[in-house]
């Protein structure tokens, strides 16, 4: 049994995705990041820095005890490891997957996550950063569209580098790119879209989360953090 530690973020819906993917059981525990749940020392024991998601394992593969992993691509790595899912044995395929992972992780995800924040949520509209983080997102939807092209996914197969990307193309039209300038990228963002589990995935986060995250209360615990815990 796997504990999810969640909120309805992308990069939790990478989680949920996976484990509706392949079915393994688990159980979801709401972390309400805008309420500042994430500073629970509960949590913080499990995610020390004090981001969703994460999991608790009760079964670990090598029979060991409870082990806890925190970041969401290497909960992947780890639980496609641990299926034996998602995730290519062979030495090329495997490499293959894992770039394209380490791809999203340190260039897609944060960069759009800056788009996020200055196009979105800034309480001060600076056009400079706007700019650069919107040309970043089109640099950035320019690399996969080439990389999709001839490819029905990511890697030649479907596969947890897909699962990473997925989540932060959602929300493509609110950083101010349009798919049609990246017809690679829109035609497999479709067919991801129209797997079931993905459809099932997306469904848990409405029924957990019914109101916006990012609220004029909410700013500072989500924008406001330096050095010291929220207390």
């Amino acid at each position: 049994m796997i504990d999810l530690y969640y909120w309805t973020t992308p990069n939790g819906h990478k989680i949920t995705i996976f484990l509706e993917e392949t079915g393994l059981p688990y159980t979801l525990n709401p972390v309400n990041i805008g309420k500042g749940e994430q500073f629970d020392p509960a949590f913080l024991a499990i995610s020390p820095n004090n981001r969703i998601p994460a999991i608790v394992d009760h079964a670990p593969k090598d029979g060991g005890p409870v082990l806890s992993v925190f970041e969401s691509g290497a909960i992947l790595q780890y639980l496609a490891e641990k299926t034996g899912r998602l995730l290519p044995a062979d030495l090329r395929g495997r490499m293959d997957v894992l770039q394209w992972l380490y791809w999203q992780v340190g260039g897609q995800g944060p960069m759009l996550g800056q788009n996020h924040h200055f196009v979105q949520y800034a309480p001060e509209k600076i056009p400079y950063a706007i700019g650069r983080y919107v040309k970043e997102a089109e640099r950035l939807y320019g690399v996969l569209d080439r990389r999709l092209a001839g490819r029905e996914f990511i890697a030649g197969a479907y596969s947890i580098a897909d699962i990473a990307a997925y989540p932060w193309t959602v929300s493509h039209r609110k950083q101010q790119v349009n798919l049609d300038d990246f017809p690679n990228v829109k035609r497999w963002f479709e067919a991801v879209g129209q797997r079931p589990a993905v459809r099932r995935a997306y469904e848990i986060a409405q029924r957990i989360n019914t109101v916006p995250t990012v609220t004029r209360e909410s700013r500072m615990i989500l924008f406001g953090q330096g050095k010291d815990l929220p207390r």
